[in-house]
């Protein structure tokens, strides 16, 4: 039997990710790649793919499935996208290290069109996130925003094929798949501000499992787990889910802490902004307050309005 049980998705993405964390922990423990197995398990999300996240139930569409297997002791830890990742986690799971965030920018793709502004009026955009559908008809009201999902090979496919001018992609799958050449342009937060958590990847692990804890603590990135920590507080405060379109981005400098959010509208008319700058040690209280408080500017209607 393999000394650790790696759960993924089993997208390329996914895959690819889960041996990265493969490799780390084989380099960090001086462990041999047989040592260490990866079970690909099928979610809710790779399952349904006709019909938009938003009407499937939110997040923990392509997490439910790895969480059962890890708390039935199937697998010893779970690689996932953080930005997948429910705010709040079953009993007796966490997540206990975040790696080095990659690029969590948005990328622009188009054959046609160098950026997003140079799309001809009336363009038709695929995406299957309501936060990037939100972002595009603030940013231009006139192109048309259709659903659009699979995964990194399948869309950029239906690109070619014409179904759609443009799309976006997280930067850093296009980079850890080495697609990084695909990029048309990336959007800049002034433009499109990232999802949650993007471009970070983390580990969950049974609480009481302190083997694996004790294995995967090498890997842990300090900066970027408090910048995700801030980013999900400020999620969970605002209740936010795949049905709400939430931009949140947190960095750090020089031991500081920079935030900028957002909620918005799901036709883009309305946007709501927050941003702040505090010490390390303050960012996840920073990141719920920031969420309180455009929970309170956006008013209870906001989200059902939209």
């Amino acid at each position: 039997m393999s000394d650790i049980r790696i759960g993924t998705r089993g997208s390329p993405l996914a895959l690819t990710q889960a041996t990265m964390v493969r490799d780390l922990l084989a380099n960090a423990h001086g462990l041999e790649d047989k040592a260490i197995e990866i079970i690909a398990i099928r979610t809710t999300g790779d399952k349904v793919q006709d019909r938009p996240l938003s009407e499937l139930g939110g997040k923990g569409l392509f997490t439910k499935e790895i969480e059962v297997a890890l708390a039935d002791d199937e697998i010893d830890l779970a690689v996932h996208s953080m930005k997948d990742m429910p705010t709040a986690l079953p009993d007796g799971l966490m997540i206990d290290a975040i790696l080095t965030r990659e690029d969590p920018h948005d990328a622009f793709i188009s054959r046609s069109s160098k950026t997003l502004l140079d799309l001809p009026q009336g363009a038709l955009v695929g995406s299957s996130s309501l936060r990037r559908a939100a972002q595009v008809k603030h940013l231009r009201s006139d192109l048309h925003v259709i659903d659009y999902r699979g995964n990194v090979d399948t869309r950029l496919r239906k690109l070619d094929e014409g179904v759609v001018d443009a799309t976006f992609l997280a930067c850093a799958g296009l980079k850890r798949l080495g697609l990084a050449h695909e990029i048309t342009s990336i959007m800049g937060e002034d433009q499109m501000l990232p999802a949650v958590a993007q471009g970070a990847i983390g580990l969950e692990v049974r609480a009481d499992n302190t083997r694996i804890k004790e294995l995967i603590t090498p890997l842990n990135h300090r900066e970027t787990a408090i910048c995700v920590s801030a980013e999900r507080a400020f999620l969970a405060a605002l209740d936010g889910s795949c049905r709400t379109p939430i931009a949140g981005l947190a960095t750090v400098k020089d031991a500081q802490l920079s935030f900028r959010g957002m909620i918005i509208s799901n036709d883009g008319a309305i946007v709501h902004e927050t941003r702040n700058e505090v010490s390390l040690e303050d960012a996840e209280e920073m990141g719920r307050q920031a969420g309180l408080e455009l929970k309170a500017r956006g008013g209870p209607d906001f989200f059902r309005a939209s």
